[in-house]
């Protein structure tokens, strides 16, 4: 089956940070930021290693060779280091469907808008430059933080997928779904914005 070609590569930049198309050259910046246990809490990954996070970069750029996935390093404008990574990934382009997924930020970075401004870049593109129909997000269902997040940034709470994923530890996961559909986007827009302005 060929790759999909509707979500290429592409640098999306902002004012607090820089959405960059992931490399191997990204993996000592990452490593620099990665280890801390609370970014990998509520996701299908245990605590980070360099060998584990060697692992999910090569898993990662994989993906991106075959055209399944668009990963990105997140890198900090001001310092020009890399802080996390997010990509664009359950690419439907039949449906022009997409999700976010995979977003993590060093703990330092944190409650600092950067995070924010990636989502707004990453929507913008998906729907003013791919014209997409909707793009969705997952989170483990106890993520409080991420789930008043997407709340925060205008996605729609669609319900819970109830065993849905298996965590590192073996336990279950429950995952929340969010979205944003193209007739929401404008208003969305608008108010990641004005969060970003204040």
């Amino acid at each position: 089956m060929p790759a999909q070609t509707w979500v290429e590569p592409v640098v999306l930049t902002g004012s607090r940070v820089r959405m960059e198309p992931l490399r191997d050259e990204h993996f000592a910046g990452l490593c620099a930021v990665a280890f801390d246990a609370p970014v990998w809490r509520w996701t299908i990954m245990a605590e980070q290693d360099e060998a584990g996070l060697r692992r999910w970069v090569d898993t990662a750029l994989a993906n991106a060779e075959a055209g399944t996935e668009r990963p990105f390093a997140t890198i900090d404008v001001e310092t020009g280091q890399v802080i996390g990574s997010s990509r664009y990934m359950s690419i439907a382009p039949e449906h022009k469907r997409l999700e976010i997924g995979w977003t993590w930020i060093g703990t330092a970075w944190q409650r600092s808008g950067r995070n924010r401004e990636a989502k707004l870049l990453q929507l913008t593109h998906a729907f003013e430059t791919l014209d997409a129909n909707r793009v969705e997000f997952k989170t483990h269902s106890h993520n409080v933080r991420s789930r008043t997040a997407l709340r925060g940034i205008g996605a729609t709470f669609e319900g819970v997928h109830r065993s849905h994923s298996i965590m590192a530890d073996g336990s279950i996961r429950d995952s929340a779904w969010f979205s944003v559909i193209h007739p929401e986007w404008p208003e969305v827009k608008r108010h990641i914005q004005e969060l970003l302005d204040r």
